[in-house]
């Protein structure tokens, strides 16, 4: 994860994931000791789903998991301490569940039924079904609105990514200001968070050869230049720092020039393109 403080905290609490593929496994690798999976937690509430029965796959998914190895939790007594997205949630209305009638305009939007639209609001208001309480710490793996997916590459235009999920579940949980008093608290570790930019510079300093000056003084080099490559303004160059950039029109961004509100330094049209741009400025042949 992103953050060795959110590890420590939540290493030993109950805690929920939710995304595609098994998301519960992964927090698992990562050392959490005791992580449900959205699916798996809603099993423990009856008929919060109201058409979990239609959701063939959510009874798959359960099983996947070998159940010896799924300890038993008493969710009314431990609460759930922490919610945590690690990727693209693939049933949005599991997530999302329908709270009133101001809905409908976000219906249009998403182009979802009603019944399609429905329960984590439930889980980070509190209990399903108990007076609400403080909101559990909420934690996204990345925000990005669009996406191209290059490696399927079955559809020509973008995909809604982490970031239209969150802005969803941000709308529905909002507009329940009335019940809970506060807007929805989240913290994003994916880009555009400063932090992704950051983490791999300091990740390439560690690798950088130590050097004896002229007094016998040691000391370290220092980066005079880090390139990157991306295809998506509003998370890759919007998040950059002392980032040199060039935007890749393969990907996400498709503009003739260079985008309006986050410029990159150079726009070309795919990575060797940039490669070779960069390679000649290094004098690297």
């Amino acid at each position: 994860m992103g953050n060795c403080y959110s590890y420590f905290r939540f290493e030993n609490e109950l805690i929920i994931a939710t995304g595609k593929g098994e998301p519960a496994w992964v927090m698992s690798e990562y050392g959490f000791k005791n992580v449900l999976s959205l699916d798996e937690h809603a099993s423990y509430f009856e008929n919060i789903d109201p058409v979990s029965q239609y959701k063939r796959w959510t009874t798959r998914q359960i099983s996947n998991r070998n159940s010896h190895s799924l300890p038993v939790y008493n969710i009314s007594s431990e609460g759930v301490k922490g919610a945590f997205v690690v990727s693209d949630p693939v049933d949005w209305g599991r997530v999302i569940q329908p709270v009133n009638s101001s809905m409908h305009s976000m219906q249009k939007f998403l182009g979802i039924t009603p019944s399609r639209l429905l329960a984590f609001v439930d889980l980070i208001q509190g209990l399903p079904g108990q007076p609400n309480g403080q909101q559990p710490p909420l934690y996204f793996a990345a925000d990005d609105l669009e996406y191209q997916d290059i490696i399927q590459a079955a559809f020509p235009t973008e995909r809604l990514g982490m970031g239209a999920f969150r802005i969803a579940l941000e709308s529905v949980f909002n507009s329940q200001y009335f019940i809970h008093h506060c807007p929805l608290e989240y913290v994003s570790y994916g880009k555009p968070n400063p932090f992704v930019f950051r983490n791999p510079e300091a990740i390439l300093s560690q690798f950088l050869p130590s050097y004896v000056d002229d007094n016998g003084d040691a000391g370290s080099h220092s980066f005079r230049t880090l390139y990157m490559i991306g295809d998506n303004p509003m998370v890759d160059v919007k998040g950059r720092t002392s980032l040199v950039f060039y935007l890749d029109e393969t990907g996400v961004f498709k503009g003739v020039d260079n985008h309006a509100e986050f410029p990159a330094d150079l726009v070309v049209d795919t990575v060797e393109e940039a490669v070779e741009y960069i390679l000649p400025r290094e004098l690297i042949s």
